[in-house]
């Protein structure tokens, strides 16, 4: 059945609440962080991160027939949107959520107060099997010592995994390590479409894409960056290009993982959804309605 083009759990278009900048108590590598003798390592990765070469170079190879790494299985507003449950009664055994913009204000040491509950229901769902698998804190290039790691590690509640390589850039061996079980496994849920959801969908993953929480803030190369993929993956997403089959969740059953927030909870976390953000139909949901 096809999906109409008011389905509230896709959005394109920016995400219409925009938040107001965390205090600089609770941000990682800010003053107080430099005040208290941050490695240089760390003031990296805030000052790097904004380029990933692994991104790049995946990107140009998308144009060689790849796109499909690109399209998120599910694109969701936020995590409230996903149902959970459903996805562990499917057979999936961990999560592995980027951080920035996904749980948290960009640097931020707690999760965005109006995803609070929705991660802790994710998170017994799961059993507490999640990671944070982040381009700065944990990357052995720029946070080599983990103490970015630790502090995200001891505000948040969840494991940061040490890595090598910057998404998508890398292999799955650590993930798997972590979890026991093979990436496939595994669901991948981020931010940006040419980092987290290329990354997750080149190891197999379920790919989870979620409106950035703010774009306060975010650097200009970031900003830019950000328009070019929506821009490709809308154009891709058009032109029939579906996203990685997945055993544990074929075509026909994504739209069976997408809940509205309860009514308690969008009342008292977020403005009214606006039209805005229930404009298009997600890559994913799309697929499923034509999909052979």
């Amino acid at each position: 059945m096809h999906v109409g083009r008011c389905s509230p759990q896709a959005v394109q278009a920016p995400c219409p609440w925009a938040r107001s900048r965390p205090r600089a108590a609770t941000r990682i590598g800010g003053a107080t962080h430099a005040h208290n003798g941050a490695s240089q390592a760390s003031e990296m990765a805030r000052v790097q991160q904004n380029f990933n070469s692994a991104g790049v170079g995946l990107f140009f190879s998308l144009f060689g027939g790849s796109q499909s790494l690109a399209l998120p299985h599910l694109a969701v507003p936020d995590i409230r949107h996903v149902d959970w449950e459903k996805l562990r009664a499917a057979g999936f055994r961990g999560l592995v959520f980027d951080k920035d913009n996904t749980l948290s204000q960009p640097f931020a040491l707690e999760v965005e107060p109006r995803l609070r509950g929705a991660l802790d229901r994710c998170l017994a769902a799961f059993e507490g099997r999640a990671v944070l698998y982040s381009n700065s804190a944990g990357l052995l290039q720029y946070d080599p010592e983990g103490a970015e790691a630790r502090q995200l590690e001891a505000a948040l509640g969840i494991p940061v995994l040490r890595h090598a390589d910057k998404k998508p850039g890398g292999g799955s061996a650590e993930l798997e390590a972590h979890f026991g079980c093979p990436a496939s496994d595994l669901i991948m849920v981020g931010d940006r479409y040419l980092t987290d959801v290329a990354f997750g969908n080149r190891h197999g993953m379920l790919t989870v894409h979620v409106q950035p929480l703010t774009s306060r803030g975010e650097p200009l190369g970031v900003l830019l960056a950000r328009r070019v993929e929506e821009f490709w993956v809308a154009r891709w997403t058009a032109a029939g290009v579906h996203p990685p089959a997945h055993a544990r969740a074929p075509y026909a059953s994504l739209q069976g993982f997408i809940r509205e927030p309860t009514t308690a909870t969008a009342a008292t976390t977020t403005p009214p959804t606006t039209a805005t953000a229930t404009t298009a139909a997600p890559p994913a949901t799309a697929a499923a309605a034509t999909k052979p």
